[in-house]
């Protein structure tokens, strides 16, 4: 079988585990039980070693649909030919207590015809390392993994199953409305058996789980479908167990096709869980920036060897997550290394100071106030950062090309203090507050001195460089600069200049600057292009905003789903789906729907 397009994929999940399920039918990523844990399915990485879960209808000439139902994660996919019509209903119940074992259902049915399918159950564990064993049945598997970190599964059917090897097939026909189920999973009790009325329990509750939870969103603007499925894409990023987020579901997937740009994003990024709090906000989701605040408690004592604060940390908050190359892996499309861990965890990133102190200044505006030992813990954070801030880091991309100042690092550190005033004073906290201030001031002067060249009329990437950043898109939206301010049009002019081709935005030039230390090219990155529309609406220019907003849209893949670049082509690169996409399509559409309507905000900043 040949590679599946990246965007050829919906996800299901259940805040545990996420699995991508392609258009023809099978699962092609899974880690188990967990968001880091080894992967079981890996097809999409390496489409001879990594495995697959697959459900096929044998007709000719299909024509295939998928979808979601409407306001939930449950996946429907629908084959469709002359010889009859079928559908695959896949989704992860979302049980009532966590901690019991995460389950795959996938549940095919006929609507009209006799048909025949094929299916074939192929785990390979511990990212395709490690055999195991098969205990089977007439219809349940069970599977034992060698390798000690993975947890036994076991396939429940409700037609008769076959055993190939280490692996598990069936061969089965379904006339108009009969159907077959099967549940991939933790085992059962001894001789419990698969109960179709538990499993239509099971639909009913996850079903109305999604809807009860989307039904909480107070957005009711121009594009209502496209913003609440970025919101349930973020809902299935965000642990359940933890309350962290992470950045992506899936690791390795290139950012150019046989390139080596290939990371694990299967973390908690401090940045893209700040900015996805915002979104939700916006939403009127709170519950998890109390659940996100929760685990970020628990980071603000566990000093990093580089300072307070890690970039990145584990789902469930360690600091550990070591980069290895899986070399029996061949890569997507052979875009090599296959990399598990992140060594970017390592890096100095010093805007993570800002983006934290934004989020929990957003957790104390829209839920409990910071508690006195909460407090002294920030105050000795924004101590270090006092005499830091001047440092030369790795940046918001995480270049492995050497340290520099860049633009953002400074201006979020210039946000961390800027938040961590404004808390005090809203909360009447106590602090050096004067000391506090004198440093904003600092690092605002410092910004506009090096950072600005009057030969490009521009903002630039780093200091004494003359190279852009799309990066710098986020200065008037965190608040540093005011979006109609000449020094800012001017920026995003030269921006538009440089790294834009219609709507779609480079990060920087790669070619140019080498300024990350690797080889080879990457796409346009999405997110960048839905904080050039917000930027475009903060700036007035709302008709040019909403055309390219909506050309964005267009990129989505069939069930609104987006990864983190897009490539000359127009073919989604990077891992899928990715945060950081998902929450600025959510900012520039809240933000572009209130400037369309007239509703004016009482500060031209939303802090």
């Amino acid at each position: 079988m040949a590679f599946e397009p990246i965007e050829n994929y919906g996800v299901i999940g259940n805040m545990e585990s996420i699995a991508l399920v392609g258009m023809n039918g099978s699962i092609d990523f899974f880690c188990y039980p967990d968001f880091d844990s080894p992967t079981v399915f890996a097809a999409l990485l390496d489409d001879q070693r990594g495995g697959r879960f697959e459900i096929r209808p044998q007709i000719g000439d299909m024509r295939v649909r998928q979808l979601y139902f409407p306001d939930t994660n449950i996946l429907l996919t629908r084959f469709l030919s002359e010889e009859g019509v079928a559908e695959l209903t896949d989704y992860m119940p979302v049980q009532k207590n966590a901690g019991q074992p995460n389950q795959i259902v996938r549940m095919v049915s006929v609507i009209r015809g006799n048909v025949t399918f094929k299916m074939s159950c192929q785990p390979r564990f511990n990212y395709a390392a490690s055999d195991h064993e098969l205990q089977s049945s007439d219809r349940c598997a069970t599977f034992f993994p060698a390798h000690k970190s993975c947890p036994p599964m076991s396939l429940y059917s409700t037609v008769a199953i076959d055993r190939r090897s280490q692996d598990i097939s069936a061969e089965f026909s379904l006339q108009a409305g009969e159907s077959a189920t099967f549940v991939l999973g933790g085992l059962r009790a001894e001789g419990e058996q698969l109960e179709m009325a538990l499993l239509r329990q099971r639909f009913l509750e996850t079903a109305q789980f999604w809807k009860t939870w989307v039904s909480k969103s107070n957005y009711k603007g121009r594009w209502g479908e496209m913003v609440l499925r970025s919101a349930l894409v973020l809902k299935l990023l965000i642990s359940r167990k933890h309350g962290s987020l992470i950045a992506a579901a899936t690791f390795s997937l290139p950012e150019s096709i046989g390139g080596v740009r290939n990371w694990d994003y299967r973390f908690t990024w401090l940045r893209d869980a700040a900015f996805t709090l915002h979104a939700l906000i916006r939403l009127g989701f709170l519950d998890e920036t109390e659940a996100f605040f929760d685990w970020v408690k628990g980071r603000l004592g566990e000093d990093a060897p580089r300072g307070p604060l890690q970039v990145m940390y584990g789902v469930d908050g360690r600091q550990t997550l070591d980069e290895i190359s899986l070399d029996h892996l061949c890569g997507y499309e052979n875009s090599r290394p296959v990399r598990i861990g992140n060594a970017a965890y390592q890096q100095l990133q010093l805007d993570v100071y800002g983006e934290m102190m934004n989020s929990l200044y957003l957790a104390n505006k829209y839920g409990h106030g910071i508690s006195h030992a909460e407090w002294q813990e920030v105050r000795r954070v924004r101590e270090w950062l006092r005499h830091n801030w001047r440092r030369p880091d790795e940046g918001i991309w995480e270049v492995r090309g050497g340290p520099r100042e860049f633009l953002h690092s400074r201006v979020m550190c210039w946000v961390a203090f800027d938040r961590a005033l404004r808390l005090a004073y809203k909360r009447s906290l106590s602090g050096p507050l004067d000391v506090w201030q004198r440093t904003r001031d600092e690092i605002y002067n410092d910004i506009f001195t090096n950072f600005w060249n009057e030969e490009l009329k521009s903002f630039v990437q780093a200091k004494g460089t003359k190279d852009l950043d799309a990066s710098a898109l986020l200065m008037p939206m965190v608040g540093f600069i005011n979006p109609v301010d000449p020094m800012w049009l001017s920026t995003m002019r030269a921006i538009e200049k440089d790294l834009i081709e219609d709507t779609l935005v480079r990060r920087y030039r790669v070619e140019r600057t080498h300024v990350d230390g690797l080889p080879g090219t990457e796409g346009s990155f999405t997110a960048c292009s839905f904080c050039y529309v917000e930027c475009l609406a903060r700036a007035g220019e709302l008709e040019k905003a909403q055309l390219l907003f909506e050309k964005l849209l267009g990129y989505a893949n069939h069930v609104g789903l987006y990864s983190e670049e897009l490539g000359a082509d127009g073919r989604h690169l990077g891992n899928f789906p990715q945060a950081f996409t998902h929450l600025a399509l959510i900012s520039a559409a809240t933000y572009l729907d209130r400037a369309l309507s007239g509703t004016k905000n009482e500060v031209w900043r939303e802090i």
